[in-house]
């Protein structure tokens, strides 16, 4: 990131979220976001993850990650991103990805500076995955505590290596007769080998690409499935 720092961050990413017409879902009169209104509001088949980004010692930004534990019944030793599903108390997919976060990780939601809500993924079971960026401004404040039930280690990678062809390999896949590529990302953290991939890769993918302004080096070829909840006109960088 140079000599950017998270304030300038932060200003490139409200300014981004206005130039793509996003932002935290807000209410209408009968309670209930724009969002939701769009998508729908089954809440037993929605998520949201925490993109939550800080600066690191040597200046670059960064995101938390956590590696599954390995006893759970679903992705079980996967890296994923911070989130879980919603719940009946959730006022909306912000609250859901900070209640996860502190749940899973520690992180108190007073840390964390809400920039915006990115378009909602789609997995290939039909749980709307929506992606909510924060920026944690100081990260000493931050004491990991990962829910052993839950989470099994909590690291760190630089946000701008999902844009980088390093370390990076592909598979292609099919889906009802749509080839899409599977995305793999190798990383290593105090001596630990991680692999971010699937729907966590793709949704840093996206996440790099709108806080740095430009496209991925390499060919993305995202599955339709993705953006099933997302309306055909929506643009896309």
């Amino acid at each position: 990131m140079g000599s950017n720092n998270l304030v300038g961050v932060l200003e490139r990413l409200e300014a981004l979220a206005q130039q793509f017409g996003l932002g935290r879902p807000r209410p209408s009169a009968d309670g209930a976001t724009s969002m939701q209104q769009t998508l729908g509001s089954n809440k037993t088949k929605r998520a949201a993850v925490l993109i939550c980004l800080f600066q690191g010692p040597n200046g670059d930004l960064r995101v938390i990650l956590t590696k599954r534990a390995s006893t759970l019944s679903s992705h079980s030793g996967e890296v994923s991103l911070p989130g879980g599903k919603r719940e009946e108390g959730d006022a909306d997919d912000v609250e859901t990805a900070l209640r996860e976060a502190k749940e899973e990780i520690g992180l108190d939601p007073s840390l964390v500076s809400l920039v915006t809500v990115l378009e909602p993924f789609v997995n290939k079971i039909g749980v709307t995955v929506v992606p909510v960026i924060g920026i944690l401004s100081d990260k000493k404040a931050f004491s990991p505590n990962p829910n052993p039930a839950e989470v099994e280690a909590i690291f760190d990678a630089p946000l701008e290596m999902f844009l980088k062809d390093e370390n990076r390999r592909a598979e292609e896949r099919e889906w009802m007769g749509d080839k899409y590529l599977l995305h793999y990302f190798d990383y290593e953290a105090e001596n630990e080998k991680y692999v971010i991939w699937a729907l966590t890769a793709g949704i840093l993918i996206r996440a790099a690409s709108l806080v740095f302004q430009r496209p991925p080096a390499f060919l993305e070829r995202r599955p339709k499935f993705w953006n099933r909840a997302i309306n055909s006109n929506t643009t896309s960088p």
